[in-house]
């Protein structure tokens, strides 16, 4: 895992929801097509995530997937779609989405973000990444 004195040579930073099942399958989707290694993981739930968004002023009630890249956050649609533009093959064809008006956008990922937990279901506790996943997050 990283230690999180290395946080500032991050350039990706990816927040998520550490007991939301989709969130996790996420963070996994992320990882699978991610073979740079450009993205670093923490949960909103962990101290360097709370500190993070203390730091980078996003409000409380976001409580799903929020991307720090290069010290800006994102967040809602605009925070997948910017992923998405770092990932391998087709997935960069999604950020194509940017065109779609932001409110459109956001109003469709908090319809999901909304019942992620009635539809996905939750954890009990936050995921134990697998040893080859621990290097890639943040502690």
């Amino acid at each position: 895992m990283k230690m999180f004195h290395e946080v500032e040579e991050t350039i990706l930073i990816i927040l998520f929801d550490g007991v939301c099942n989709l969130c996790n399958k996420s963070v996994q989707f992320i990882i699978k097509r991610d073979p740079n290694m450009l993205f670093s993981f923490t949960s909103l739930q962990s101290e360097i995530g709370k500190k993070l968004l203390k730091e980078h002023q996003v409000p409380d009630n976001l409580t799903s997937v929020i991307l720090i890249k290069n010290g800006k956050a994102f967040t809602q649609s605009d925070a997948a779609l910017e992923i998405c533009l770092h990932l391998t093959k087709g997935w960069r064809l999604l950020y194509l989405c940017k065109i779609i008006p932001r409110y459109i956008r956001n109003y469709l990922y908090q319809f999901i973000a909304n019942n992620r937990y009635k539809w996905f279901g939750r954890s009990e506790s936050c995921m134990v990444p697998t040893k080859e996943m621990r290097k890639r997050f943040l502690q």
